[in-house]
């Protein structure tokens, strides 16, 4: 059947890692994808996740499925994670929530469950975007339309073209919205603007879906959650996909979750039959480990300090190498202000590097970036960013 198939072009981040495995080059450098890499250049497995693997296995019994929504105390713990403790939301049981295969499986579970009643809907999504979110919301029946957002002049936000836009977004319609750390650029908005957004959202009718994948790596657990205590709080339809890859390191867990939040219980409740039905049709159940072990953590008072400790570390490394890196490309006196790279936050940035650029490091000095210019901050190091600062220096005369 596939001799008349054409071969699937390669994806253009995943791809890119596949490249760099084969370079026997023993400086290359991978600030593609979106993984976070410690000093040593290592993805590390936290302590936490250690001590709570550890106790899982002590007092795990059984191997048979979870429920198809998954872990309940899984389920609470993300709630109050994303939500806040005291969230109006949770006491009134307005929201619901599906452990899903990472943050991809809960994009899609969500895209899944709107498309089944709202075929007609349309998908917006911030110009640019994680490029998967396009795919997913294709594959999941809609059609993808942009709102503006970056301003590749200003390196910066265009709130005036972000508002216009979505002020014009039918009601109904479906807008997707990155909660914190915005993938690509790095450029998010401030509270003020949430709040802005979250009240047009209410006034013209459209649904926010938002991509909550890098909780912590802003400003913090509580801060970066800001966003969703704004459209929470606007008693609207509202849906959350968070994953715990980056934040807990889960990568390869696969440990996400989507949550629907609603104007009702009696609606909450409905909106659970029908993720489950959505789930069970998908894979039927999920995958227990990741959950069960950020179950635990969350819920100890000893793991959760631990794993608020080792997330600051973590987020405080990434400002760090921003603040390098602007340092080191002005000492190797490449044309520009890069400053805007300081102001931008979690693992990503927009570089401005043009691809000419991006080629030729890739070529000459095996330091692999995303077309475009995105890169991945997490994936310097002190022992490699004067290498990368001196190489664009190079690409850019």
């Amino acid at each position: 059947m596939w001799k008349n198939v054409q071969p699937a072009p390669p994806d253009s981040i995943l791809g890119l890692t596949d490249a760099f495995r084969k370079d026997q080059n023993p400086e290359k450098v991978n600030l593609g994808v979106g993984v976070y890499k410690d000093e040593k250049g290592n993805t590390p497995i936290l302590r936490c996740v250690k001590a709570a693997e550890k106790e899982l296995l002590e007092i795990e019994k059984t191997k048979s499925y979870l429920p198809i929504s998954g872990d309940p105390g899984y389920a609470a713990a993300v709630q109050r994670l994303i939500l806040g403790e005291n969230n109006a939301v949770i006491k009134d049981g307005r929201a619901v929530t599906v452990h899903a295969p990472g943050g991809t499986g809960a994009l899609r579970v969500g895209g899944d469950l709107i498309h089944k009643f709202s075929p007609e809907a349309k998908l917006w999504v911030s110009s640019p975007t994680w490029a998967n979110h396009n795919g997913i919301f294709e594959a999941a029946g809609f059609e993808i339309k942009q709102y503006g957002y970056y301003n590749p002049q200003t390196r910066a936000l265009d709130f005036d073209l972000l508002m216009a836009d979505l002020a014009k977004v039918p009601a109904g319609d479906v807008v997707v919205l990155h909660a914190c750390c915005h993938n690509p650029s790095g450029v998010d908005l401030q509270n003020e603007q949430w709040t802005e957004v979250a009240a047009l959202a209410a006034k013209t009718g459209w649904i926010p879906f938002l991509d909550f994948a890098y909780q912590g790596f802003g400003d913090g657990v509580d801060e970066d959650r800001f966003a969703v205590e704004q459209f929470a709080a606007a008693g609207i339809d509202c849906y959350v996909a968070s994953s715990f890859s980056k934040n807990f390191g889960l990568y390869n867990e696969r440990t996400g979750a989507i949550t629907v939040i609603t104007p009702s219980t009696d609606e909450a409740t409905v909106a659970m039959s029908h993720l489950k039905t959505v789930v069970r049709t998908n894979y039927s159940n999920p995958p227990a480990h990741g959950g069960l072990v950020a179950a635990l953590i969350l819920n100890s008072s000893e793991l959760r300090t631990i794993w608020l400790e080792e997330l600051a570390d973590m987020r405080e490394r990434i400002k760090s190498m921003r603040k390098l890196l602007v340092q080191g490309l002005a000492a190797q006196g490449v044309d520009g202000d890069f400053s805007f790279i300081e102001a931008q936050r979690g693992m990503f940035s927009f570089s401005g590097w043009s691809d000419d650029v991006v080629a030729q490091l890739r070529k000459e000095d095996s330091i692999y970036i995303v077309g475009g210019g995105r890169i991945n901050l997490a994936g310097l190091t002190n022992s490699n960013i004067e290498k990368v600062c001196a190489a664009v220096a190079r690409a850019m005369k």
